[in-house]
């Protein structure tokens, strides 16, 4: 089996979540968006595609008309039932793909905080997540797409995670981050953290402090999701 991971940032990947793809027997191939596009047969035919998070903003497409390619992509697949995995902006590539609009939120939410489960999302393979703070990184959301269960919230960003089915999760948060692996985040992101007035070191320490118990939640919730997602394949 082959998962296609769509990058938008180069220090954004798979983390943690590598392992358990590769555990579960997949080649994984990792693609930039804007330099390496995925052919519709890829699109539709790829046993498993994460859709990594990045800077851009949904609604950015005049300058970079890629994403309006991979909102395509994402919409086609998810018509066709195939499993796809959205995290950050991946999550609202895939709202925008279902029809919702995407936009900035109330304020960015940069750091480590718990994700508050619904009853369907409690029942669901996000019950890993429940009481473990998650990395939340992010400054745009969106409206919740119809035909999807809300999974999760938090008080700043009420849609956190959606289902679509068994097939399609989105995720707002960064459960795939190694919190040990958090200083290209820190290089990546300087910018940002600086003009968000969030003290580095305090962000360094918090994520070395919190990644084991984090990392472990994480991998079980992708292993219970893919159970559900493969169970076709």
């Amino acid at each position: 089996m082959k998962c296609i991971a769509l990058q938008h940032l180069a220090f954004e990947n798979l983390g943690c979540f590598e392992n358990v793809l590769l555990e579960q027997g997949f080649i994984i191939e990792y693609r930039q968006a804007g330099l390496q596009a995925l052919s519709q047969d890829e699109w539709l035919n790829t046993a498993l595609i994460v859709v990594l998070g990045g800077p851009l903003g949904v609604y950015q497409a005049a300058d970079y008309p890629y994403l309006r390619e991979e909102i395509g992509g994402i919409a086609s697949r998810l018509a066709a039932q195939q499993p796809t995995l959205g995290i950050c902006l991946g999550a609202q590539l895939m709202a925008a793909a279902l029809g919702a609009k995407v936009y900035p939120g109330k304020a960015k939410e940069i750091g480590w905080g718990k994700v508050e489960l619904s009853a369907m999302g409690a029942a669901s393979a996000m019950a890993s997540l429940a009481g473990v703070p998650v990395l939340h990184w992010h400054g745009d959301t969106f409206d919740l797409p119809q035909d999807v269960l809300h999974l999760a919230s938090t008080l700043l960003t009420p849609n956190q995670a959606f289902a679509l089915g068994d097939y399609g999760l989105g995720l707002q948060f960064h459960p795939e981050v190694d919190g040990r692996q958090i200083e290209t985040w820190l290089i990546g992101h300087t910018g940002e953290l600086y003009e968000e007035g969030i003290s580095i070191p305090v962000l360094r320490a918090e994520s070395q402090q919190k990644a084991e118990l984090a990392i472990a939640a994480g991998q079980a919730m992708l292993r219970q999701w893919l159970a559900g997602a493969l169970h076709g394949l």
